[in-house]
């Protein structure tokens, strides 16, 4: 995890990315995080709860489509910019944390069966 994040060049968008990471293990102990494809994901008993990325202008949330559906009208409060599988959090907005810790408790719930990494 400090390879990513060392490999943000932005002081301050390396500062909010290991904030949000600090909060989800935090909150969410018995999650595991794991870098695949380049990108830090945070896991439950093998399968995958919620995955970031980062650009120039945000901070990027990959849920998976079924939870982004699931929230949709939070994110539009939030004022947030998505896509079928991206939330972006630009990094001059405040993250939303309310409706972080509700995707991935919609996706540890929904996916507590789940024996795969994504969704079928």
């Amino acid at each position: 995890m400090e390879d990513f994040s060392a490999g943000i060049d932005d002081p301050f968008h390396r500062e909010r990315t290991e904030e949000v990471f600090s909060w989800i293990q935090k909150k969410y102990p018995n999650l595991n995080i794991e870098m695949k494809w380049n990108q830090p994901m945070f896991t439950d008993h093998g399968t995958f709860i919620i995955g970031f990325s980062v650009s120039k202008k945000h901070l990027a949330v990959a849920p998976e489509s079924v939870t982004i559906t699931h929230v949709e009208d939070d994110i539009v409060k939030a004022g947030y910019d998505y896509t079928k599988e991206i939330i972006r959090i630009p990094w001059k907005k405040p993250v939303d944390y309310s409706l972080l810790e509700k995707m991935i408790e919609f996706n540890i719930r929904d996916k507590e069966n789940c024996t795969t990494f994504w969704r079928k």
